[in-house]
């Protein structure tokens, strides 16, 4: 990346609901700064992708890069400036205020002795499966055009990158741990069954992680971290899990229409269907359905490692 006669910073909505925002931004200037003052207009996380900048508040200032996440507080002011003329690139998570509450309860327990300020840092590590989770990401949504995502899935996975890089900051900061939850493993048990028997209702839907914790009255962060404390597995693959499965039942049941069984499992298209059952299972709908079934399931239980 270079100087250019481009806007300086321009920023692009990748995902974007009532629960978390995930925007691109690239940042085109050249060594030099301090900017002028710049405010933050709500708490927000950034995860670099290339290049560094410099952040300045009062006397202070912090170096932004691919190593660490920056946290930018509602109503903060600060000054920008970079080391180098590459530039910077990367990805704001920008979770929704009662969203934000609802995990950062989980880390700190003084949290609602300060509820206007969520951020007690500037910083926080980035470790590498944060990384790379976060690049992918931004890389599976940048696709989307081209291959269709189940917004459950950006959703967890946007969410659980805020939590992660705000659990590892509080740890670095030496912020109190996380706060002794109230509530018993058998509620927590009971809600992530109460999740199980929405999926099977609404297995064709096209469904999002706010959609279901309003219709069980929970947080969406909380229902999804118990579920996959309960489970072993995220919402989104569990629901993937089950819809591919079903498929698998009814090409054996004799189905013919890949097209038409597709979207009624909430597919977006026949290769979105295929692609998953190749994924899932090693086979091809088409292939499973061509070997009538029984001899392909015994390869695949050979196949498989559990």
């Amino acid at each position: 990346m270079s100087c250019s006669d481009e806007l300086p910073l321009q920023f692009r909505t990748l995902h974007e609901n009532c629960l978390v925002g995930v925007r691109d931004y690239v940042c085109r200037a050249c060594r030099g700064g301090p900017t002028p003052e710049e405010y933050s207009e709500s708490d927000n996380i950034v995860l670099m992708r290339s290049g560094a900048f410099c952040k300045h508040f009062g006397r202070r200032s912090v170096t932004a890069d691919v190593n660490q996440a920056v946290f930018f507080s509602k109503g903060s002011t600060y000054r920008v400036s970079h080391p180098a003329d590459c530039g910077d690139r990367g990805t704001v998570l920008v979770p929704a205020p009662a969203v934000l509450a609802d995990i950062i309860r989980e880390l700190d327990s003084r949290f609602d002795d300060r509820p206007e300020r969520p951020f007690p840092f500037i910083t926080g590590p980035c470790v590498k499966s944060v990384f790379l989770r976060h690049r992918e990401l931004v890389t599976r949504l940048e696709g989307v055009a081209f291959q269709p995502l189940e917004p459950l899935w950006a959703d967890e996975t946007a969410l659980q990158l805020v939590a992660d890089v705000l659990e590892a900051a509080f740890a670095r900061h030496g912020v109190p741990g996380k706060k002794r939850r109230i509530e018993t493993e058998v509620e927590h048990a009971e809600l992530a069954e109460a999740v199980k028997s929405l999926l099977a209702k609404r297995l064709g839907e096209r469904i999002t992680l706010e959609e279901i914790a309003r219709a069980l009255e929970a947080s969406p962060f909380h229902l999804a971290r118990v579920f996959q404390t309960q489970t072993g597995v995220p919402v989104h693959r569990y629901l993937s899990r089950l819809r591919l499965r079903t498929a698998l039942d009814r090409l054996e049941a004799g189905a013919r229409d890949l097209t038409a069984l597709a979207l009624e499992l909430n597919f977006s298209s026949h290769s979105h269907f295929t692609d998953a059952f190749r994924r899932e299972f090693g086979f091809t709908p088409s292939n499973f359905r061509k070997a009538k079934g029984r001899h392909t399931l015994s390869k695949i239980s050979k196949n498989l490692k559990v």
